[in-house]
């Protein structure tokens, strides 16, 4: 394996506890990884609204992959620096074929500074957004890069919703789930966390034989896969246990934590 340059981290699952904090030993190994000249990337699905519980953990770059690959962001300057978004009328095609092979099927629009949904579709969060149709939702704010489409379904087991997703998007737009309900995120065609991150890598120069990847859902299998080395946690999803060859203890045992002590530990030898 060659001296790892990079840790690419999933949070949700994988980097965070269950209760969405960072513990005080993975504070201290993102730090230490850091000071021993190893960059670390957050690599999520979740948008920029939602980093602020790691973004001070980013040492001197402040730079994550947001929204499954389609957005670079700065952290500490709160600003997109590049987008690979999921164009709207491509989106509204998938939304419709969607809602007419799996009705009760229900969006919302995650843009680059901007959520909205439709009237059926829950929000985790309270919005005070007025809810509208997902043409109208699409028709709105497109100055601002759409980053992926959100898309519900009140009854349907996740992965047997992701698999029929995929089978009407067909290669559309890249679709995956990393939540423990029937909850997809459509991204455009050929965006995935993999194609992000190999393009930062590429800008620094690192190759993906020096990349770590640490991942527990199935948003992060292709970036698993590309990586050099990669962990799936213990809770991780059957399918990314099935994919790595390299297991760590779960996000509640500091599993990412414990790789990265390795990792600083080997440098210093």
């Amino acid at each position: 394996m060659a001296s790892p340059r990079l840790i690419a981290t999933d949070l949700d699952g994988t980097l965070l506890r269950n209760d969405r904090t960072v513990s005080p030993r993975t504070v201290a190994a993102l730090a230490a990884a850091e000071a021993a000249g190893v960059e670390v990337f957050f690599v999520t699905g979740r948008p920029a609204r939602w980093m602020g519980v790691v973004a001070e953990h980013l040492a001197g770059h402040g730079m994550a992959i947001l929204a499954n690959g389609a957005a670079v962001f700065d952290l500490h300057a709160n600003r997109l620096i590049e987008a690979f978004p999921l164009p709207e009328d491509d989106a509204l095609a998938v939304a419709r074929d969607l809602r007419a092979a799996l009705p009760g099927t229900a969006f919302a629009v995650e843009r680059a500074f901007r959520f909205r949904r439709e009237p059926a579709y829950a929000p985790v969060e309270p919005d005070g957004a007025p809810a509208a149709s997902i043409e109208v939702l699409l028709a709105e704010d497109r100055a601002q890069p759409l980053l992926k489409l959100l898309v519900k379904h009140p009854s349907m087991e996740p992965d047997a919703f992701l698999a029929a997703a995929v089978e009407v998007i067909g290669g559309r737009a890249e679709v995956t789930r990393s939540s423990d309900y029937a909850l997809l995120e459509v991204s455009g065609a050929g965006v995935s966390k993999a194609t992000t991150l190999a393009h930062c890598c590429a800008e620094r120069g690192v190759t993906a034989a020096e990349v770590v990847a640490f991942g527990d859902m199935p948003n992060d299998l292709a970036m698993l896969g590309w990586a050099g080395t990669s962990y799936a946690v213990a809770n991780a999803h059957p399918a990314v246990l099935a994919a790595t060859t390299r297991r760590t203890a779960a996000n509640e045992d500091d599993g990412v934590a414990r790789v990265i002590e390795r990792i600083v530990a080997a440098r210093r030898n």
